[in-house]
């Protein structure tokens, strides 16, 4: 992988993972125009995904740092419900990563045929939040955190937008906006920590992720998917509040389209 494909894709990953068009597939359609594949493909997925978690700290430090300052009191206030209910997002997406990793991984390798349906799933999701219009909630309850924790574990389908499937699951169940936007993008936090951390682990042991990626090409696609997904992540909270998601609807229904037809 050059560093201009590495700059063209950590780009994409920084944008993409915010908006809700799917970061994976369009990580998988940029790899399979570069033609890179295995190895270096997975150690570069895992260098943006942890450049976009960065992202999400520093642009939401401020909840971030309310909720540890909150928690550390040792009560039951708002800002423990907070993180027990992104405790309980969680869930699913360990499930899905304990016991069906090796099989997710496949799917992944199975080409774009699937990414092109699931963005076309993702426009079906966008467009019934969009017209769908419940009367909101003040707060996320426990029980939306699990069924939002479900989309994010089906999510782990490659062109099946996380953020638009979380977001859209809130929207339909009458979540708040502003809200929402801010735990979907808080809960993605632990799953992908938790990722690099077991990918560290086989390193450490030996069984190496790296490839045969230039170092330099993984700290431009770090630092590329860092600055966009700093840009995106605002940008996309302000989208939500304003409910502009039908935009992104037809754009992945156009991409699923064009996926499919050239897979």
């Amino acid at each position: 992988m050059s560093w201009l494909e590495a700059l063209i894709l950590g780009l994409v990953q920084g944008l993409t993972e915010y908006l809700p068009v799917s970061s994976s597939g369009h990580l998988a359609i940029g790899s399979a125009l570069f033609g890179i594949e295995g190895e270096d493909n997975l150690a570069f997925t895992i260098a943006v995904h942890v450049a976009t978690v960065c992202s999400t700290l520093v642009i939401l430090w401020k909840e971030i740092d309310w909720i540890f300052r909150g928690l550390f009191k040792f009560q039951m206030n708002e800002e423990t419900r907070y993180v027990i209910n992104i405790i309980i997002s969680m869930i699913p997406i360990g499930i899905v990563g304990v016991f069906f990793k090796d099989y997710v991984e496949d799917i992944f390798g199975s080409g774009l045929l699937i990414v092109g349906c699931m963005l076309l799933l993702t426009a079906v999701l966008l467009t019934f939040s969009y017209y769908y219009k419940p009367r909101q909630k003040d707060k996320i309850s426990m029980k939306d955190a699990f069924i939002i924790g479900l989309a994010q574990a089906c999510a782990v389908m490659p062109g099946l937008s996380r953020s638009g499937s979380t977001i859209a699951t809130g929207l339909l169940l009458g979540d708040n906006k502003a809200k929402l936007a801010q735990f979907s993008f808080l809960m993605v936090i632990p799953p992908i920590l938790g990722e690099a951390v077991l990918d560290g682990i086989k390193m450490a042991k030996g069984e190496s992720v790296m490839g045969d990626i230039p170092t330099l090409s993984l700290v431009i696609g770090f630092l590329a998917a860092f600055v966009a997904g700093c840009l995106a992540c605002k940008w996309m909270i302000n989208i939500v509040k304003k409910g502009k998601l039908i935009y992104f609807a037809i754009y992945c229904a156009i991409a699923g389209l064009v996926t499919i037809i050239l897979s």
